[in-house]
């Protein structure tokens, strides 16, 4: 399967606590991957700074859904219930 046209809810709902080039830091969940273009894209996708998270996820029907909108109910979801209670 390939990723949706104009979709970004990957790089968008999860958290992602290893460094990305311009987010040292990482992510958190809901905030818009600064290596996400314009185009809804990775600008560093296949470069070795993407982080291994990133390369590791891959698109499937259950993710991605039929909309971006469902695509991120269901990443925030995910990120809901494997987030470490506190």
């Amino acid at each position: 399967m390939q990723c949706r046209s104009g979709c970004g809810a990957c790089c968008t709902a999860p958290s992602i606590s290893s460094p990305i080039p311009g987010m040292p830091q990482g992510k958190p969940a809901g905030v818009r991957c600064i290596q996400l273009g314009d185009d809804a894209r990775c600008l560093i996708f296949g470069h070795p700074a993407r982080p291994v998270v990133c390369s590791g996820l891959q698109p499937s029907a259950e993710m991605c859904a039929d909309s971006t909108p469902a695509a991120m109910a269901f990443l925030t979801r995910l990120e809901d219930l494997t987030r470490p209670s506190a």
